[in-house]
């Protein structure tokens, strides 16, 4: 998505963006705080039923909605198809641009559990909320840690809630789509559910690795027709992960043209 000149002069030089950019951090840090008591009253309130925590999650997603309110330097958009049933579960992946990518997809009105890396589970207070929204955490190369990640999958999937991976594992450095690992999709095929793509563009833009200063943004979010995983066995996993791959790279090249 392009940023109108008008847009990207008033607010794109240095001065803007980095004044914008202390008062965007000031806003993440003061909603985190609001959020963390009422997640957990939520929580308390609806567990005895709610075993797979969807509106917790729900209520902490709302978090990255409210917070783009008060953030003048990123614009985002959400297209695409419309879940009927949010209570569905779905294996939802996307490419991967940015850790931004998370507040984008956020956006979308369903809830999904995250696998994410450790690392932000540290993070103080947004940990929190990630563990009392049933998030999933993994530490990368840990073998004992994948399969737990997996089960955790397994579980949030069995309890009617969708589950959200980025099957390239992390970003490239020029913004490209990386190679598709197998873990989304053999979860999908083991419990027959469809694979939901999402396409996400803007979000490099939004905020550089190493980085603390916010850019001029317009970012989308873009969901694609579900794919049936019924009836597939494990040796399907390469083709199906090789066709969704495909899906999202073309839908992709289309956003960017």
């Amino acid at each position: 998505m392009a940023v109108s000149p008008m847009r990207r002069r008033l607010l794109g030089n240095n001065v803007a963006r980095t004044l914008l950019s202390v008062w965007a951090w000031f806003v993440i840090g003061i909603i985190v705080i609001i959020w963390v008591p009422m997640v957990a009253i939520v929580l308390a309130v609806t567990l005895p039923f709610d075993k797979g925590r969807y509106w917790p999650g729900w209520l902490f997603r709302r978090l990255c909605v409210v917070h783009n309110w008060f953030n003048p330097l990123w614009r985002f958009r959400t297209s695409g198809i419309t879940i009927d049933d949010p209570r569905r579960p779905y294996v939802v992946i996307s490419n991967h641009e940015s850790f931004v990518d998370m507040l984008l997809i956020s956006h979308l009105p369903w809830e999904m559990k995250w696998l994410s890396k450790e690392s932000i589970f540290k993070i103080p207070l947004v940990g929190w909320l990630m563990t009392m929204a049933g998030d999933i955490r993994l530490i990368r190369g840990d073998k004992k840690s994948i399969v737990s990640a997996m089960r955790g999958c397994n579980d949030r999937l069995g309890k009617r809630v969708s589950v959200m991976l980025f099957p390239e594992g992390t970003r490239t450095r020029d913004g490209s789509l990386g190679e598709f690992k197998d873990g989304a999709f053999r979860i999908a095929i083991e419990h027959q559910a469809p694979i939901l793509p999402l396409v996400v563009n803007g979000t490099r833009e939004a905020l550089q690795a190493g980085s603390w200063k916010m850019n001029v943004t317009d970012a989308e979010v873009r969901v694609l027709e579900p794919i049936s995983t019924e009836g597939l066995t494990k040796d399907d996993v390469p083709a199906l992960r090789d066709r969704v791959r495909e899906i999202v790279l073309r839908e992709l090249e289309a956003m960017r043209s």
